[in-house]
C-alpha cells in the first residue's frame, strides 16, 4: 500500500483540525504558538502534496520557504513571550491586556 493524496489530504485536515483546537481552547502563550505553528505545518504539507503529486516543482519550493518563515516566527513569536513574561510574570494570554495600561 503505497501513500497517495487522499492520505496527505487526511492528514493535512487533521493538523489543521488539531491547530486550531488548540488555538481557541489554550490560554497560554506557548500553547497557542504552537497551535499556530499547526496550522502552518497543516498548510505546507498540502502544497509539498500537491506538488508531489502534480510533478512540479513550485509547492517544494514554497514548502521550503514556509519552514523558513515557521522558523523566523517561532524566533520572533518566543521573543514576545519572553517580554510578556518579564513583564507580567505570567505567559496566560488573557493577562496580556494589561500591558496597555
Amino acid at each position: 500500500m503505497s501513500v497517495g493524496l487522499p492520505h496527505l489530504m487526511f492528514l493535512s485536515a487533521v493538523l489543521l483540525a488539531l491547530g486550531l483546537y488548540t488555538m481557541v481552547t489554550r490560554r497560554n502563550a506557548v500553547a497557542i504558538l504552537m497551535g499556530v505553528e499547526l496550522v502552518l505545518n497543516a498548510g505546507l504539507l498540502n502544497l509539498v502534496a500537491f506538488s508531489r503529486f502534480g510533478r512540479g516543482i513550485d509547492g517544494q519550493v514554497f514548502g521550503v520557504f514556509g519552514v523558513v518563515l515557521a522558523a523566523a516566527e517561532a524566533v520572533v513569536a518566543l521573543a514576545i513571550v519572553l517580554q510578556v513574561f518579564r513583564a507580567m510574570r505570567s505567559v496566560d494570554a488573557s493577562r496580556a491586556d494589561r500591558m496597555k495600561e
